[in-house]
Protein backbone atom coordinates (compact mmCIF):
# COMPACT_ATOMS: atom_id res chain seq x y z
CA UNK A 1 0.00 0.00 0.00
CA UNK A 2 2.99 2.25 0.38
CA UNK A 3 3.72 2.50 -3.01
CA UNK A 4 0.36 3.47 -4.15
CA UNK A 5 0.98 6.35 -1.60
CA UNK A 6 4.11 7.06 -2.97
CA UNK A 7 2.94 7.22 -6.87
CA UNK A 8 0.18 9.85 -5.83
CA UNK A 9 2.31 11.51 -4.05
CA UNK A 10 4.64 11.80 -7.11
CA UNK A 11 1.92 12.53 -9.64
CA UNK A 12 0.66 15.16 -7.09
CA UNK A 13 3.68 16.77 -7.02
CA UNK A 14 4.38 16.73 -10.63
CA UNK A 15 1.21 18.97 -10.94
CA UNK A 16 2.03 20.71 -8.39
CA UNK A 17 5.13 21.61 -9.90
CA UNK A 18 3.78 22.26 -13.38
CA UNK A 19 1.08 24.62 -11.35
CA UNK A 20 4.14 26.90 -10.23
CA UNK A 21 5.05 27.75 -13.85
CA UNK A 22 1.32 27.79 -14.92
CA UNK A 23 -1.36 30.57 -13.71
CA UNK A 24 -4.27 28.32 -14.29
CA UNK A 25 -2.77 25.39 -12.51
CA UNK A 26 -2.83 25.89 -8.24
CA UNK A 27 0.00 24.85 -6.59
CA UNK A 28 -0.83 24.50 -3.07
CA UNK A 29 -3.04 21.89 -2.86
CA UNK A 30 -1.26 19.27 -5.11
CA UNK A 31 1.93 20.19 -2.48
CA UNK A 32 -0.47 19.38 -0.08
CA UNK A 33 -1.50 16.75 -1.03
CA UNK A 34 2.17 15.83 -1.67
CA UNK A 35 3.30 16.03 1.90
CA UNK A 36 0.06 14.11 2.66
CA UNK A 37 0.86 10.88 0.42
CA UNK A 38 4.34 10.93 1.18
CA UNK A 39 3.93 11.03 4.85
CA UNK A 40 1.87 7.56 4.49
CA UNK A 41 3.57 6.29 2.04
CA UNK A 42 7.88 7.46 2.33
CA UNK A 43 9.43 8.45 5.56
CA UNK A 44 11.90 9.44 3.01
CA UNK A 45 10.03 11.23 0.60
CA UNK A 46 8.42 13.13 3.02
CA UNK A 47 11.50 14.40 4.52
CA UNK A 48 13.01 15.07 0.89
CA UNK A 49 10.39 17.24 0.33
CA UNK A 50 9.79 19.17 3.65
CA UNK A 51 13.42 19.70 3.03
CA UNK A 52 12.77 21.52 -0.47
CA UNK A 53 12.53 25.16 -1.76
CA UNK A 54 9.04 24.03 -3.27
CA UNK A 55 7.86 23.42 0.30
CA UNK A 56 9.38 26.31 1.93
CA UNK A 57 8.04 28.92 -0.75
CA UNK A 58 4.05 27.13 -0.73
CA UNK A 59 3.30 24.74 1.69
CA UNK A 60 5.20 25.55 4.97
CA UNK A 61 3.21 28.26 6.32
CA UNK A 62 0.15 26.41 5.53
CA UNK A 63 0.92 23.20 7.31
CA UNK A 64 2.60 24.56 10.25
CA UNK A 65 0.29 28.11 11.02
CA UNK A 66 -2.56 26.82 9.02
CA UNK A 67 -2.36 29.95 7.34
CA UNK A 68 -1.92 30.91 3.63
CA UNK A 69 -2.25 34.70 1.35
CA UNK A 70 -5.51 36.20 0.55
CA UNK A 71 -4.00 35.36 -2.91
CA UNK A 72 -3.38 31.76 -2.54
CA UNK A 73 -6.83 31.27 -1.00
CA UNK A 74 -8.31 33.55 -4.07
CA UNK A 75 -6.66 31.11 -6.81
CA UNK A 76 -7.45 28.00 -5.05
CA UNK A 77 -10.94 28.64 -4.30
CA UNK A 78 -11.33 29.71 -8.11
CA UNK A 79 -9.30 26.74 -9.55
CA UNK A 80 -11.88 24.62 -7.67
CA UNK A 81 -15.22 26.46 -8.29
CA UNK A 82 -14.25 26.86 -11.63
CA UNK A 83 -13.53 22.98 -12.25
CA UNK A 84 -16.78 21.89 -10.22
CA UNK A 85 -19.01 24.42 -12.53
CA UNK A 86 -17.57 22.82 -15.51
CA UNK A 87 -18.22 19.42 -14.10
CA UNK A 88 -22.20 20.88 -13.27
CA UNK A 89 -22.44 21.77 -17.12
CA UNK A 90 -21.47 18.50 -18.26
CA UNK A 91 -22.87 16.42 -15.93
CA UNK A 92 -26.90 17.19 -16.17
CA UNK A 93 -27.27 14.15 -12.85
CA UNK A 94 -29.23 16.68 -10.10
CA UNK A 95 -26.57 13.98 -7.20
CA UNK A 96 -23.23 15.09 -9.05
CA UNK A 97 -24.72 18.73 -9.17
CA UNK A 98 -25.43 18.69 -5.50
CA UNK A 99 -22.06 16.94 -4.37
CA UNK A 100 -19.92 19.66 -6.64
CA UNK A 101 -22.06 22.91 -4.81
CA UNK A 102 -21.32 21.02 -1.38
CA UNK A 103 -17.71 20.63 -2.74
CA UNK A 104 -17.73 23.96 -3.03
CA UNK A 105 -19.46 25.13 -0.20
CA UNK A 106 -17.11 23.34 1.93
CA UNK A 107 -14.13 25.06 0.29
CA UNK A 108 -15.40 28.23 0.95
CA UNK A 109 -16.12 27.89 4.54
CA UNK A 110 -13.13 25.85 5.19
CA UNK A 111 -10.69 28.12 3.74
CA UNK A 112 -12.60 31.59 5.29
CA UNK A 113 -13.49 30.65 8.65
CA UNK A 114 -10.82 27.80 9.45
CA UNK A 115 -7.63 28.76 7.37
CA UNK A 116 -6.11 31.75 8.77
CA UNK A 117 -5.54 34.48 6.37
CA UNK A 118 -1.44 35.63 6.35
CA UNK A 119 -0.94 39.36 5.70
CA UNK A 120 1.56 39.76 2.71
CA UNK A 121 4.46 41.73 2.70
CA UNK A 122 2.94 44.39 0.51
CA UNK A 123 0.31 45.14 3.01
CA UNK A 124 2.56 45.29 5.56
CA UNK A 125 4.78 48.10 3.98
CA UNK A 126 1.06 49.51 3.35
CA UNK A 127 0.05 49.85 7.13
CA UNK A 128 3.52 51.06 8.35
CA UNK A 129 3.24 54.34 6.12
CA UNK A 130 -0.43 55.20 7.21
CA UNK A 131 1.12 55.34 10.50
Amino acid sequence: MKIVWIIFGTISLLLGIIGAFLPILPTTPFLLLTAYCYGKGSEKFHSRLVSSKIYKKYIKDCVQERAMTLKQKLILLVFVSFLSIIFMIIYQNILIKSILSLVILGHVIFFGFYVKTKKNKSFIFLELLRK
